[in-house]
């Protein structure tokens, strides 16, 4: 079988390079992929946008392609999974209708008061001056989303309310998220710790994988601004057996029941952002797609071949299998560009891959990076996965920044404190 893999970062990478290890798997491609995508045995990349739905299902079909594994949110709420199996095509990933879970705050947020899943108190606003005005007389903290998809970068924490108003107005005046920021939705901020709940879904049954956290802010110690994500380690510990029961059964089972009574059956992958809240596990968000970077953290520690699971996801048939995971745990560190998430320079070139990879147990995804006669430069804000897997987590911890220490490209900044929470509970 063939297999296609839509996007270019990090998490594109990874899931082609588990994808690759399947034996059912001859060739994979990616568009428009990445160098890390075309250097792998079985990678081959073509120069096709994530959002050319008429050139992807030819290329589906003149490749003979037996499969197509969606990785960003973008393409998904314009209705990729639509156009390619309304042309009898096999594509993981859920319909437009579905994607609504991310693509809109608001309705994620209506669809959770409507099922009884725990979330934040909120307010939806189209008027800055009605949202500020909000924000004046409840006082901070606040949360303040945009309402659409801004790649991860569309939420203020608001310690203060000119923090928060700036927010509305970067959102709604200044439009830095486009249409996204139209509406925004302002929240009570939640206080716990974060966790990452990923879940293979086939319209009826869900299957979670192993848990994640993410670590959002771009510094140390959870500082500075929101970013798509600077690292992530997994297992993540806050979620105990008791917690992911009641994970299952008061947030991933509704929303997936809830899903199919609206019309919507859920196929593909849910991701569930979580806080754990003294009173139990609360939302802060639905993504409808895999995590970035809590991807590079799962699939290396998943033993079980990924295809049958992405096959039986677009049969309904999830039922039939099961995930098997190695105890080790594993971290992954974003190396980003200067400046990120703000403006940074591109074209910068990029050394110690090989030094890093030659590791035991370390593998780099490439995320923003051209290849150029050979060469690597720099080509986002984002950049590298840095990702180490080891007996214990403080060893993984360990590995994963000697891996770090070994790349180098100018400007280069990332987190040294990924995993830090996680040793609280070790």
């Amino acid at each position: 079988m063939n297999v296609l893999v839509i996007g270019s970062g990090g998490r594109e990478h990874a899931l082609a390079w588990k994808i690759a290890k399947s034996p059912l798997v001859e060739k994979v491609y990616g568009a428009p992929g990445n160098p890390g995508i075309e250097n792998l045995d079985k990678g081959i990349c073509v120069s096709v946008a994530a959002d050319d739905f008429d050139m992807l299902a030819a290329y589906v079909e003149a490749q003979n392609i037996g499969l197509t594994v969606v990785g960003p949110e973008d393409p998904l709420a314009k209705g990729i999974v639509d156009a390619l199996s309304a042309q009898g095509m096999r594509v993981f990933g859920p319909s437009a209708s579905a994607a609504q879970l991310e693509a809109s705050k608001r309705f994620a947020k209506e669809f959770m008061t409507r099922h009884n899943i725990p979330t934040a108190t909120y307010a939806v606003f189209d008027d800055a001056e009605e949202a500020i005005r909000y924000v004046r007389d409840t006082g901070t903290p606040l949360v303040v989303k945009a309402d659409g998809l801004a790649a991860g970068k569309g939420v203020t924490v608001a310690g203060d309310v000119s923090q928060a108003e700036a927010a509305i107005r970067a959102a709604m005046e200044n439009r830095v998220f486009g249409d996204a920021g139209n509406q925004v939705v302002i929240e009570e901020c939640l206080v716990g710790e974060e966790a990452s709940i990923l879940a293979f879904c086939d319209g009826t049954t869900f299957m979670p994988l192993a848990s994640s956290q993410d670590h959002k802010p771009a510094f140390d110690n959870d500082e500075g601004p929101n970013t798509g994500g600077m690292g992530a380690y997994s297992p993540a510990p806050v979620v105990t057996d008791a917690m992911m029961k009641r994970i299952n059964t008061e947030i991933l089972g509704p929303c997936i029941k809830g899903m199919a009574a609206e019309g919507m059956p859920y196929k593909g992958i849910l991701y569930a952002g979580l806080i754990i809240t003294e009173d139990g596990p609360k939302v802060i968000e639905f993504n409808v797609r895999f995590g970035d970077p809590e991807t590079q953290a799962i699939l290396p520690r998943m033993t079980t071949d990924i295809v049958p699971l992405f096959l039986a996801c677009c049969d309904g048939k999830l039922d039939q299998h099961k995930i098997e995971y190695s105890d080790w745990p594993c971290v992954t560190v974003v190396m980003a560009s200067g400046g990120y998430p703000g403006a940074y320079k591109k074209g910068i070139p990029i050394e110690g891959i090989t030094v890093a990879e030659a590791l035991s147990d370390v593998m780099v995804f490439q995320a923003g990076v051209k290849q150029e006669r050979g060469d690597l430069f720099t080509a986002g804000g984002r950049v590298l996965n840095v990702t180490a897997m080891a007996p214990t987590l403080p060893e993984a911890i360990e590995k994963a920044y000697e891996a770090v220490g070994g790349i180098q490209f100018e400007g280069a900044h990332y987190r040294t404190d990924i995993g830090k929470k996680a040793l609280r509970h070790v």
